[in-house]
C-alpha cells in the first residue's frame, strides 16, 4: 500500500454496454468481485489462468477464496500457455460445458484474458450456452491491456496468430488491483509496460482515432515514461504499480470502439513475430517500437507527424526545432527507456532466421507490393543483431 492513502488511485467507472464497470485501487478485488457477481446475478465461475500464476503465487487462490465466500467458484482452468494455444482453449470450453458455469473470471496477462474471450466466443455455439455470451470479469496482473479490446488473439495449430473480433466478447467488468501484480516477474511487468507504450504511441498515427483519445494517449505515455523506471527501482511500491495499471488503461481502452481501424506497423510486426518465434508480446514492442517511430519520420502524414512530435511536450522535453527531428528524438528516448529497463534485445537473440525477415515484413503488411515493404525489411535488419 502507498505510504500516503490520500494519493492512492482508487475508484470505479461505468463504461460501454459491454464493459459495465472498471474498479481500480490497491486491494479493491475483495469488494469489486462481489459487486460484479451481484450486479450480473451470476452463480458459478470458471476461473481461467496460467499454470505458473496458479502454482507459484497466491494470486489465483485469493480470487478463488473470494468466489468461494459467495458460493460462486465452480472450477479453475490453468492450462493457458503463452500466446493462448488453441488446445488449451478447446479444453476449457469442454470444462465449461461440463461445469455449467454462467460466468468467466480471467486472471493474469494477455494470454489468459484473450483465451477467456475466445472461450466465451466458442462456447456460445454449443447447445449448453443457450446462444449467449457469458459475462467475463478480467483481473489483469500485467500491463498488456488485453482486457480493453473486443478482440481475442490466440495461436492456431499451425503456430500462427488467429484473431477473433466481435463486440460480444468484450469484458463485462475489469478489476485493476495493484496488490495482485506484486508477484508478476519484473521482465514480464516491465515489458508489458512497453506494450502499453506501443498502444499509446501508435494511437498517434492509427487512422480514425479521435483527437481527445490521442490526449489520453499522451497521458499514458507520460506516466509510462515516469513510472516504469520507478517501478523497476521500487518493485514493491504499490502506488507506482497502480499508476501503471491506469496508464495501460489510458493507452488502449478507448480504442476498443475502433476495432476495424488499421493498426500500426509495430503491432503488425509484433503479431507476426510473437507466436511464430515464441517472443512474448511485450518483448516484441521492445524490439520494434523505437525503430517504427523512427520510420514514421519518413512514412507518416504531416498531421500524424505533428501528433508524434508533440509527445515531447507532454514529456517535458524541449523540441529540436523541427517535427522530423522531434520524431527522431522520440525514437531515441524510447530506445533509451528499453535499455534503462533492462529489456534491450535482438531478433537474433530470439533465434529468428535472418532469411525470414522479408517473409515477416510481407505477412505484416499483407503484400510485397506495398510501398513500405522494403523499408520495413530494412527496419527488421536494424533490430536483427
Amino acid at each position: 500500500m502507498s505510504e500516503s492513502p490520500r494519493t492512492t488511485i482508487q475508484g470505479s467507472l461505468g463504461s460501454s454496454p459491454t464493459l459495465q464497470s472498471v474498479f481500480y485501487g490497491p486491494g479493491c478485488v475483495s469488494n469489486a468481485l462481489p459487486k460484479l457477481i451481484k450486479s450480473f446475478g451470476v452463480k458459478k465461475a470458471l476461473v481461467v489462468t496460467g499454470n505458473t500464476l496458479r502454482t507459484k503465487t497466491d494470486v489465483v487462490k485469493k480470487v478463488e477464496t473470494i468466489l468461494e465466500q459467495h458460493d460462486a467458484h465452480g472450477a479453475t482452468f490453468s492450462g493457458i500457455g503463452e500466446h493462448a494455444p488453441i488446445a488449451g482453449i478447446l479444453k476449457a470450453v469442454d470444462q465449461l460445458k461440463e461445469l455449467r458455469a454462467d460466468f468467466l473470471v480471467s486472471v493474469g496477462g494477455g494470454s489468459p484474458i484473450d483465451a477467456a474471450k475466445a472461450i466465451a466466443y466458442r462456447f456460445k455455439d454449443t447447445p449448453e450456452s443457450g446462444g449467449k455470451i457469458l459475462p467475463h470479469f478480467g483481473i489483469p496482473t500485467t500491463l498488456s491491456a488485453a482486457e480493453y479490446t473486443s478482440g481475442a488473439g490466440y495461436t492456431g495449430e499451425d503456430g500462427h496468430k488467429i484473431a477473433v473480433i466481435s463486440p460480444e466478447i468484450g469484458l463485462s467488468g475489469i478489476i485493476l488491483d495493484a496488490e495482485l501484480t506484486l508477484p508478476t516477474p519484473e521482465r514480464l511487468w516491465l515489458s508489458t509496460g512497453m506494450r502499453a507504450m506501443d498502444h499509446a504511441v501508435e494511437t498517434m498515427y492509427r487512422p480514425n482515432i479521435a483527437h481527445p483519445v490521442k490526449f489520453l494517449g499522451y497521458g499514458a505515455i507520460a506516466d509510462l515514461f515516469k513510472y516504469l523506471p520507478l517501478s523497476k527501482a521500487n518493485p514493491e511500491n504499490v502506488e507506482y504499480r497502480q499508476r501503471l495499471l491506469i496508464a495501460a488503461w489510458m493507452s488502449l481502452w478507448p480504442i476498443r470502439f475502433h476495432e476495424n481501424s488499421p493498426i500500426g506497423i509495430s503491432h503488425l510486426l509484433g503479431h507476426k513475430l510473437g507466436a511464430t518465434y515464441s517472443i512474448p508480446h511485450g518483448m516484441t514492442s521492445c524490439l520494434t517500437l523505437a525503430a517504427v517511430v523512427k520510420l514514421q519520420s519518413e512514412l507518416a502524414s504531416p498531421e500524424d507527424k505533428k501528433y508524434l512530435a508533440d509527445i515531447l511536450f507532454h514529456l517535458g522535453v524541449p523540441s529540436t526545432g523541427s517535427v522530423d527531428g522531434d520524431i527522431l528524438l522520440l525514437s531515441d528516448l524510447l530506445d533509451k527507456l528499453v535499455v534503462q529497463l533492462g529489456l534491450k534485445t535482438t531478433l537474433e537473440a530470439y533465434k529468428v532466421p535472418r532469411e525470414d525477415l522479408p517473409k515477416i515484413a510481407e505477412r505484416a503488411l499483407g503484400s510485397k507490393e506495398v510501398p513500405a515493404f522494403s523499408k520495413v525489411v530494412g527496419l527488421l535488419e536494424t533490430i536483427y543483431a
